[in-house]
């Protein structure tokens, strides 16, 4: 009875009277911090900035199962140690395989290392997902971008999606410019195994099919519906 009381409240009823109790649970104490710049993207695929111990316990609601690291250096070692405690597979997708944690990122942005990202994306066994660098801006801004080329949306719901996570400085012409001419044909897509939203919005948009896979076609005339 006294673990009832220290986390729950009577609202209503009588023991006396053999009435239903009706019993709230309290607020947790701990704090449930998103990362920084964090937003679903769709249904158990999400985006943000590196995370800290301090988002952990918002973490763990998700029950993810793969986070993608976008950066050249490593993530710090409590997301590390986080991800091994918690058996998620983290996956790194430097954005220049050869470079290091000085290196410019945009110097040797490479298609390889996107299409590395979006091939663990387009396969439902990697989720609950997130997708992540440093401030999750231009990076994971990049990797969404190109998924929403696969997607169907047009490029003007692409932008506007990318600048809503760049703050003031606003969007990189270079970014843009990646996103517009990436090809959507490079990342193959087993139709079994993508998760069932891909496959509608691929269909929506347009598509060619085989027996197991699905071939996007460059489609510039749809629009987006806002996640977040």
């Amino acid at each position: 009875m006294a673990d009832c009381e220290d986390n729950r409240e009577v609202r209503s009823g009588s023991q006396s009277r053999g009435d239903d109790i009706i019993l709230v649970p309290r607020a947790r104490n701990d704090p449930i911090v998103p990362p920084l710049n964090f937003c679903p993207v769709e249904r158990f695929l999400y985006r943000s900035g590196q995370p800290s111990a301090v988002n952990f316990p918002f973490l763990l609601n998700l029950g993810l199962r793969t986070i993608i690291w976008l950066a050249n250096e490593e993530p710090q070692d409590a997301l590390l140690a986080f991800c091994d405690l918690h058996d998620i597979r983290l996956q790194f997708a430097a954005i220049n395989p050869d470079g290091g944690e000085d290196d410019n990122p945009w110097d040797g942005l490479t298609e390889h290392s996107i299409v590395s990202a979006l091939q663990t994306i387009v396969d439902q066994a990697n989720y609950p997902l997130l997708v992540c660098c440093g401030m999750g801006r231009h990076r994971t801004g990049t990797v969404i971008g190109c998924l929403r080329r696969i997607m169907g949306w047009n490029l003007a719901s692409v932008s506007e999606e990318y600048r809503r996570f760049t703050g003031s400085r606003g969007g990189r012409i270079l970014v843009e410019l990646l996103i517009e001419t990436f090809d959507t044909k490079s990342v193959t897509i087993d139709r079994e195994k993508a998760p069932a939203w891909l496959v509608s919005a691929i269909d929506g948009a347009g598509s060619i099919y085989t027996t197991e896979t699905i071939t996007t076609e460059d489609v510039g005339d749809h629009h987006s519906n806002d996640q977040c």
